[in-house]
């Protein structure tokens, strides 16, 4: 792999990119067992225990949008980095990157929004940092939000783990997020109530997992339930079918995705979860799934099998086949 010459925008896509320059540089640089899966948050082996341990930064523009806003997305998606590795939150960090001439008034409602989440997730905020950078040095405000679980005795779920015959399920309607903020970044002005769904996964992951047979879930934010699909794939060495017509997407998202030219698959999310369990599981998983808050909208989505290489195929709505490849290039830059 030939090294990283210079750091484009499409790096920080989710993407093919993002990945290439994970494994470049920061894996060569900092390889360990625990960072190698390049999962959503590394297992952390401690005497008596295992910790779930997960960092990221936001940096959304606008910092405010129907639905969320920057401090909830920051804490929401530490959250279900841990979440989908089948940790309890225990607590949380957050670091502030702030321009000079920032307002104060707004950077008091991103904190109460960051509080009103990390109270519904059950975790708190216990340590944090805060920078301060000339004006035209930021671009108002960044976050980062770092998080440590504990993971049950007994509990791995590992995209590695998934087996042939295993099925997808998406928790719901798709894309909700990078369509709300890019509606509300270009005032595009689409109609249809469209809105984030940034939301704390912790609660509806602890009901699914009491279900024997849930072997991984991954969290769906950048790059979009297509380039996770791609990640597991490759982990477990499988293929994946995905089914066009089953994956939910709400209708005004949808036909916003067609006129802006979004594929609905790639664009991100910020309170949804791809999870891949035993066949014999899904029934139990769907309703369970279903009779939650965040799960209302969940659905099957298709199924891993044996391929001679492992890739992400997607059986259309027209009855045709098409190759599901890792999001190319910088489809919505800036998105959380």
């Amino acid at each position: 792999m030939a090294a990283l010459e210079k750091v484009v925008l499409a790096h920080g896509s989710g993407g093919r990119l993002s990945r290439e320059l994970v494994e470049k540089v920061f894996l060569k640089a900092f390889s360990n067992p625990a960072l190698a899966p390049l999962e959503d948050a590394a297992e952390v082996k401690i005497p008596g225990a295992t910790l779930a341990f997960t960092t990221d930064s936001y940096v959304v523009t606008p910092v405010e949008f129907p639905g969320a806003d920057i401090g909830r997305v920051a804490v929401c998606g530490t959250v279900n980095d841990l979440a989908v590795k089948g940790a309890r939150p225990l607590a949380l960090s957050a670091g502030f990157i702030l321009e000079e001439g920032f307002s104060g008034a707004l950077l008091a409602r991103i904190a109460a929004s960051m509080r009103r989440a990390a109270d519904e997730a059950g975790v708190k905020i216990v340590t944090g940092d805060t920078k301060v950078v000339e004006r035209g040095k930021a671009d108002g405000v960044f976050i980062n939000t770092s998080g440590v679980g504990l993971i049950p005795k007994g509990r791995r779920l590992t995209s590695s783990s998934v087996r042939a015959g295993d099925v997808i399920i998406v928790s719901g309607n798709l894309a909700e997020h990078g369509v709300a903020v890019m509606n509300a970044r270009d005032r595009l002005g689409l109609e249809g109530g469209i809105k984030s769904d940034a939301a704390p996964l912790n609660g509806l992951a602890e009901t699914v997992l009491k279900i024997p047979g849930v072997r991984a879930m991954r969290d769906i934010t950048r790059g979009g339930l297509a380039t996770v699909l791609n990640e597991v794939s490759g982990a477990c060495g499988l293929g994946l079918e995905l089914d066009e017509e089953a994956v939910p997407v709400a209708v005004p998202v949808k036909n916003a995705c067609a006129l802006l030219g979004l594929d609905p698959l790639y664009v991100a999310n910020e309170g949804k979860l791809a999870l891949f369990c035993s066949p014999e599981a899904a029934p139990r998983v769907l309703r369970a799934m279903r009779a939650h808050r965040y799960g209302r909208n969940a659905a099957l989505v298709g199924r891993a099998v044996k391929e001679k290489q492992p890739r992400v195929r997607l059986n259309t709505a027209i009855g045709g086949s098409r190759i599901l490849l890792m999001l190319e290039g910088e489809q919505l830059p800036r998105i959380c």
